[in-house]
Parts: structure tokens; sequence; C-alpha cells
């Protein structure tokens, strides 16, 4: 059995903002079945765990649906679990597919898009989180028009 406590981590990142992250922090990790995780997952964005360091994230893309372009202030690690489609970091264009898995360092412009038919299912860890914990957004409107997700 995991032991969960509640913290409050302050992170003083580069650029010399604090942030503050509240959230549940598992002392001794996570487990889960990421494939499965991906695979069942329908929503536009939902944070599975957050570590002081990390955050797990899945992701569920319809078709023609993209992320949206972005920048972020940490490192992004992106693994496509099903679908096809492209990534376009830094101004260039990669296709990507199931099995695909590729980095968006800290400050890259960057957006990911499903060019198949059916829904893009997707997995990121970011590096440290971006989002707050246990943020769950059903479609990318709702991602859109929630203006204080990000940390």
């Amino acid at each position: 059995m995991f032991a969960e406590v509640i913290v409050e981590l302050r992170c003083v990142e580069s650029l010399g903002e604090v942030i503050v992250i509240s959230g549940r922090f598992c002392m001794h990790g996570f487990v889960t079945d990421i494939g499965k995780a991906s695979t069942e997952n329908n929503n536009f964005r939902k944070v599975l765990y957050t570590a002081p360091h990390c955050q797990l994230v899945v992701m569920s893309l319809k078709p023609g649906e993209d992320i949206g372009k972005e920048i972020h202030r940490v490192d992004q690690f992106i693994r496509i679990e099903v679908g096809d489609g492209e990534v376009v970091m830094g101004g260039d264009n990669s296709r990507i597919h199931a099995e695909s898995a590729f980095v968006v360092p800290s400050g890259t412009e960057h957006n990911v898009r499903n060019t198949g038919s059916g829904d893009m299912k997707l997995y990121s860890i970011y590096s440290p989180p971006q989002h707050r914990d246990g943020t769950v957004h059903a479609t990318k409107a709702d991602a859109e028009r929630d203006e204080g997700d990000h940390t």
C-alpha cells in the first residue's frame, strides 16, 4: 500500500520566478500499466501523477485535432501509443505513429497533430510538473478555458 502526503513544493526556476505546486505526492512512487492508461483515456488531458520533479499526463486527440502551438519552461517527453500524426518542433516537421517517442526541450515551440482517422492516444512526462495536480480536461476547449491550469 502506498502512503500519500499532501505537500507544498516551492521550485525556483532559472527565470527567477517562484512557482508553488500543491497536490498529492506518493512517497514511494507510482505504478501503472501506461499503455492501458493511455489507450483507455478519452479525455483531452488527464494528469495521472505529480511528483516533486516530474509529472505523468495522458492525452487523447480526436482526428484532425492538435495540442496547439505551445512553449513550455519545462522539458517534455511524449510517446504515441495509438495513432498517426505529426509533430512540429522549432519549425521542423516529423511524422509520428504508434510507438514513436520524442523529447521537447524547454523553450522549444511545438505542436502535435493527429492526422489519422481514429483517436491518437499518448502520454507525456513533464520535468518539472507543468499542470495542476489532478487536472482533467475532457476537451481541448475545456483546456483552453482553464487559464489557471499551468503551474
